[in-house]
């Protein structure tokens, strides 16, 4: 093992396949979980350089707790690589979300996210002691910090907030040399649009009933040529390892339509696209 990673939320999907990318090749993984069942099934399913670690990003104990493992296991009592990836996802219109899971996705996607940087900024590179060291940091971000997507009105606005953290945190850390990078998957493997606890009781019957049906039909096709959560962990691996990142990275299949032209049309443009494309027009 020639480097010490932590990686946050690896029970499935990204987490999970960036940390048995980096451990195949050879990094020391810190893999943060929640539950204890998943911390063994880590421990069975990928390699001996990946160690679990149950720590929920919202607890402050818990992550204080995950500082002082850190410190006695990694290699040097350092951390190379934080790679920020615990999130939740929340889909309904905005009139009918409950504001307490709203919360919750903010306690998660972002005041969790900005607790475990803070705590582990000294680990990093930021301890006077520790000057020539120059960790680096990964915040998985989404398409939809910049692009928000209707009935997702909660997770975009993680993602945007984010996405703002993020910048001023690169700025603030370049004093110490510690780069912020932030990569935003589009389309990804999920079964999230296929599970009937998609709760759609609420809003039956009201105008929202079909755009929402349309909506999620939309995101089903786009997922059946979704990017492998394989290909997005081997293309966080590439920029980390690379010397001068970009300081955004955006990983999308169809990449003009999904990312460069929604980019360049004004939002009255975009807005008119969906509502052509799931009903959102005014009847």
């Amino acid at each position: 093992m020639n480097k010490t990673l932590l990686i946050t939320g690896t029970s499935t999907g990204i987490g999970y396949a960036i940390a048995k990318e980096f451990s195949e090749a050879n990094y020391q993984v810190i893999a943060t979980i929640r539950k204890a069942e998943d911390a063994e099934r880590l421990k069975q399913e990928l390699n001996e350089n990946v160690y679990p670690v149950i720590c929920d990003v919202t607890n402050p104990e818990q992550v204080s707790d995950l500082a002082r493992y850190v410190k006695e296991i990694s290699l040097n009592g350092l951390l190379d690589g934080l790679i920020n990836n615990a999130a939740i996802e929340s889909v309904s219109p905005i009139e009918f979300q409950d504001l307490e899971h709203t919360r919750n996705l903010f306690e998660t996607n972002l005041f969790g996210l900005m607790n475990v940087t803070q705590t582990l900024l000294p680990l990093l590179g930021t301890n006077p002691e520790t000057k020539k060291h120059m960790g680096r940091i990964i915040n998985v971000s989404s398409v939809g910090g910049v692009l928000a997507l209707p009935f997702l009105s909660s997770y975009a606005a993680t993602k945007h907030a984010l996405e703002g953290y993020s910048h001023s945190l690169r700025r603030e850390l370049s004093v110490f040399g510690i780069k912020v990078i932030i990569l935003a998957p589009g389309a990804i493997e999920s079964k999230i649009w296929e599970k009937d606890e998609l709760d759609k009781k609420s809003f039956k019957a009201s105008s929202y009933e079909q755009p929402f049906e349309n909506f999620k039909q939309m995101m089903v096709k786009a997922e059946k040529g979704a990017a492998s959560s394989a290909s997005i962990a081997r293309f966080t691996r590439k920029i980390f390892e690379t010397s001068s990142p970009k300081v955004r990275y955006t990983f999308t299949p169809g990449r003009f339509f999904n990312w460069t032209l929604p980019s360049i049309l004004p939002h009255k443009g975009i807005d008119f696209i969906f509502n052509k494309m799931i009903g959102l027009s005014q009847k």
